[in-house]
């Protein structure tokens, strides 16, 4: 709501809108300053409304990471995933600047310094989670945000395309490092997954409920993409999960956590001497 006020040969104008600072200006005619009243009242409509400084420098970028981690992350299927990168975020120097300080220009420095130490997929990744951050700030918690600061930060150009497959001779590296394992069913794990082609998520998700043996048809009820599939089980499938003895119906297959089977893969192939091998390879 704009105000005109006129003192002596000047004309002041107050430009009041709730959650925001007011403005004020002095012209020397009238016509000016309903001209500026008019502009300034246009652009609160339009949201280009000057953001309080007071509201933004209280919220430094790591609260609001924090927030979105407690309240929107964990809701999530891939909360686990999310919630560790919002932490490694988090502990970074560009996390305690205020909503006020921040910019683009930061965010573009903290992608140029990733780059030196991952892969331009994984620094994608993690601005396009922290732009949803933003977003969210925005639209949904009334953060009065000018501009989102990710918005034209430049996408990095992606090429993770592998071809790595075992060779001659590796499979049976993999089986004599497994004798040194001290998780037994990682190896077994390797070769459910060659039998089934499916991702190490998927079988660390397995129950013996998703299984029909009479069948011989495996049940993923939440994939990748989020849509359920039925895979064929082979011969060699099935026998492997006859070694693993089935138990309860609702308990996992493969009774350890991802983690577990993520860190004795990576000593299974180091032990094997197969470094740029991955799970998936």
């Amino acid at each position: 709501m704009a105000t005109l006020i006129k003192r002596g040969d000047k004309h002041f104008v107050q430009v009041r809108r709730k959650g925001y600072p007011t403005l004020c200006r002095t012209f020397p005619r009238k016509a000016e300053a309903e001209e500026w009243a008019r502009l300034m009242e246009t652009k609160a409509d339009m949201g280009d409304f000057p953001a309080p400084v007071r509201v933004l420098g209280s919220i430094t970028v790591r609260e609001l990471i924090e927030r979105y981690r407690d309240e929107i992350t964990v809701k999530k299927r891939c909360s686990y995933t999310e919630t560790y990168l919002l932490n490694a975020f988090a502990r970074q120097p560009i996390a305690n600047l205020t909503l006020a300080q921040i910019t683009a220009a930061h965010f573009s420095a903290y992608r140029d310094a990733r780059l030196k130490t991952v892969k331009p997929s994984t620094v994608n990744r993690e601005l396009s989670t922290l732009k949803h951050v933003f977003d969210t700030a925005e639209r949904e918690w009334d953060i009065p945000l000018k501009a989102n600061p990710l918005t034209k930060i430049r996408k990095l150009r992606v090429d993770d395309g592998r071809t790595r497959r075992l060779q001659a001779g590796e499979y049976k590296a993999l089986e004599e490092a497994s004798r040194k394992s001290r998780n037994p069913h990682i190896m077994l794990l390797v070769r459910f997954a060659m039998a089934t082609a499916m991702r190490r998520g998927e079988l660390m998700r397995l129950q013996w409920d998703h299984i029909n043996l009479q069948t011989k048809t495996l049940h993923i009820p939440l994939t990748k993409n989020g849509h359920p599939r039925t895979i064929p089980l082979s011969s060699e499938a099935i026998a492997i999960l006859n070694e693993m003895k089935p138990r309860n119906a609702a308990e996992k297959v493969f009774p350890f956590s991802d983690n577990a089977a993520k860190l004795a893969w990576q000593r299974l192939a180091e032990r094997a001497g197969l470094i740029d091998l991955r799970f998936h390879d």
